[in-house]
């Protein structure tokens, strides 16, 4: 059953931060040292991670950094340090100011970007930098991922619709998106294998922008929408993240 809980403002960023500690500790627990496995989503959630697991004075300390492993489940394939690069958002809003937070040098965690050279050449570079990140990807499950929801359903790269339905059939792990419906037209994304198989999945999604969205995943079952064929796949791991901006349609699922 897939889990929902909705809150708004400092709770909604306190709610998404006790879930990642409580996926962080489960994963280090038998072994203490091992790896954090963690893949996100850039846009809004970079924010939150920054106020949840950087500003949080409670939660702060207890993120192991150095024992993260993290990877982007989707990157659009444009240079590092441009505006639309999720390794570029990820830096600027948590790697930096965890870096000096309070005062002193912090080790932040591992973080596998692509490979920067290939972002300029033409299709058959970017199906090889799709190729090599999958490479980088660990050969067991990842403990973690955070997802994003867009107003029409899609996440991470996998975008619903006639054009883009290959992708919810692709068996390679990490595939290179032509002709996405926003721009950058070009992007790599983990698809359906990769994401069925982690531990754990979390959808953040708040603001009434997701509320018809909401509607069509929860109350009608749309499996063509990317996000509730994941629900539909693994709903024992999935996990939702919403305020009532977003579920205020939501008419046969009761939030926790």
């Amino acid at each position: 059953m897939v889990h929902v809980y909705s809150s708004q403002g400092t709770e909604f960023v306190r709610r998404v931060g006790k879930y990642i500690l409580e996926a962080q500790d489960e994963a280090l627990r038998d072994d203490p040292k091992a790896h954090f496995i963690v893949g996100i989503s850039g846009g809004s959630l970079v924010k939150t991670l920054y106020e949840a697991l950087v500003q949080d004075q409670e939660f702060a300390p207890k993120v192991r950094w150095s024992q993260w492993q993290l990877y982007f489940v989707d990157e659009r394939i444009v240079p590092l340090d441009d505006p639309d690069s999720n390794y570029g958002a990820f830096k600027n809003g948590v790697l930096n100011p965890l870096a000096h937070r309070d005062g002193h040098l912090n080790l932040g965690p591992t973080v596998f970007a692509i490979n920067e050279s290939l972002v300029n050449g033409g299709p058959a570079e970017k199906d090889q930098l799709a190729k090599e990140y999958a490479e980088e990807l660990p050969s067991s499950p990842f403990d973690l991922l955070l997802l994003g929801c867009g107003p029409d359903g899609h996440t991470c790269s996998l975008f619903p619709g006639e054009k883009h339905r290959y992708l919810l059939d692709l068996k390679e792990p990490v595939a290179h998106v032509s002709e996405s419906p926003k721009p950058p037209s070009d992007r790599i994304t983990f698809t359906l294998p990769i994401i069925e198989q982690a531990s754990r999945v979390a959808f953040v999604a708040g603001g009434e922008g997701k509320k018809q969205v909401m509607h069509q995943i929860f109350d009608k079952h749309d499996t063509s929408l990317p996000t509730a064929r994941i629900n539909s796949l693994i709903p024992t791991k999935v996990s939702w993240f919403v305020d009532p901006g977003a579920w205020q349609l939501v008419q046969t699922v009761k939030p926790e």
